[in-house]
């Protein structure tokens, strides 16, 4: 297996870094060769130290002006509590409008970290999955243009119209952990989006899909000139990356993740990040990507060393995957 037919795309974590700053870096992932970004749609950060949470159809705006050929797509929104469905729809017809064919909304199920700020029960996974639904329904129809109106189990929208689209469709991408919410994509999406490179959520996905849609992984890393200070970077702002289960799902705060975090040790961040300056463990991490079926694997670099990791990626990784050599 080569990288023919590969993109790799950049990661921006709206958690570690203030919007000036994500507009920056969405300058220079244009400029060392990335082709797409996602970039990440909370209320709050995982962690404290992480520091940041900007709201990203603000961020957004300013990415729009900033870049000329970027792709770029929410990695991901939940539009299910803290936003209507309805809102999403103005709020991603209008970036779409400003960056012509280069935006698509990647929607998933959301965390209680982020849903839970008015109040609102956090539902079970089959309550949120039926909810994603039922919005994506409600997105789509809108972006259809005219007055609609949805009159459903979760959602009510009455006469609403939304003015400015855009001339190109936008495309919607659905994350998923699961074989059941790769079906969901499948059903519904025009591609998936997932955080592990697990074969059986792409085979689920293809099973259900009639033709071929984009499959998006994303891969944690932390590049520094040394390794133990790369270690060290990644389990200052990402400990989180050592959590198992359905974690990340439930907790509500922030000081919630870093008491749960407290028992993930330096050694299995790890093993749960790739860390360093070798090239070859970032090349073998996205080769698994490849091997378990994914044809785009975003990177999210660790901490506030971007520039440095624009660098490596440019000289180290770029060329490789550009020149379909073995990974």
């Amino acid at each position: 297996m080569n990288g023919s037919g590969l993109k790799i795309g950049y990661a921006i974590s709206s958690e570690e870094h203030r919007p000036s700053d994500i507009v920056k870096h969405a300058q220079r992932a244009e400029e060392v060769g990335f082709t797409y970004a996602l970039i990440s749609d909370h209320f709050h950060p995982w962690i404290d130290e992480q520091g940041q949470s900007p709201f990203v159809w603000s961020v957004l705006g300013g990415i729009a002006q900033a870049t000329q050929k970027l792709e770029i797509g929410t990695g991901v929104t939940c539009p299910l509590i803290r936003t209507h469905p309805a809102i999403i729809a103005q709020a991603t017809a209008t970036v779409a409008a400003m960056m012509p064919g280069r935006f698509f909304l990647g929607v998933g199920t959301g965390e209680n970290l982020n849903e839970h700020i008015l109040g609102d029960r956090w539902p079970a996974y089959e309550v949120r999955s039926e909810m994603l639904e039922e919005a994506i329904e409600v997105i789509r129809l809108l972006w259809q243009g005219g007055m609609q109106s949805h009159y459903g189990k979760y959602y009510t929208v009455e006469n609403a119209r939304i003015y400015t689209l855009p001339e190109e469709p936008i495309p919607l991408m659905v994350a998923a952990s699961g074989t059941d919410s790769a079906e969901l994509a499948a059903r519904v999406g025009d591609g998936i989006i997932s955080t592990s490179p697990d074969a059986d959520i792409i085979k689920a996905f293809e099973e259900q899909a009639t033709e071929t849609r984009p499959k998006y992984g994303k891969l944690t890393v932390c590049w520094a000139s040394n390794m133990v200070d790369a270690q060290m970077t990644a389990y200052k702002y990402w400990p989180t990356a050592g959590l198992k289960g359905s974690l990340s799902q439930q907790l509500p705060l922030p000081v919630d993740f870093e008491s749960a975090a407290q028992n993930v040790t330096q050694e299995d961040i790890a093993k749960a990040i790739i860390c360093g300056n070798d090239p070859q463990p970032y090349l073998d991490a996205i080769q698994e990507y490849v091997d378990a079926g994914f044809d785009h694997v975003y990177i999210h670099q660790v901490g506030p060393d971007q520039d440095g990791f624009f660098d490596f990626f440019k000289e180290h990784l770029l060329p490789r995957v550009a020149s379909s050599e073995h990974l």
